[in-house]
């Protein structure tokens, strides 16, 4: 039972709505810059411990293609968990 606070955490959070006064431009960052602010995620957490200038995630950012590249850079730098599944025997 001790998953039940976290799905319903989880269930509640999807249903956060965004900002509709922030606008996003032709010039935000898409599916590639999603791709390298994913690869650069643990050194960004890190500097942005220690000034507020520095951020993990862009905010306007594409929407859903940023979000995927922001993904697939971030597991691709963590090693993806793709070894781990692998049975040594």
């Amino acid at each position: 039972m001790k998953a039940a606070p976290v799905l319903l955490l989880l269930m509640l959070s999807a249903c956060a709505v965004a900002d509709p006064s922030v606008s996003v431009s032709e010039t935000a960052p898409g599916f590639f810059w999603g791709l390298l602010h994913g690869f650069i995620a643990p050194f960004a957490f890190i500097g942005s411990l220690f000034s507020d200038g520095i951020a993990v995630y862009s905010v306007p950012n594409s929407g859903g293609w940023y979000d995927a590249g922001f993904i697939i850079g971030f597991l691709s730098m963590a090693g993806g968990g793709g070894k781990a599944s692998r049975r040594k025997g």
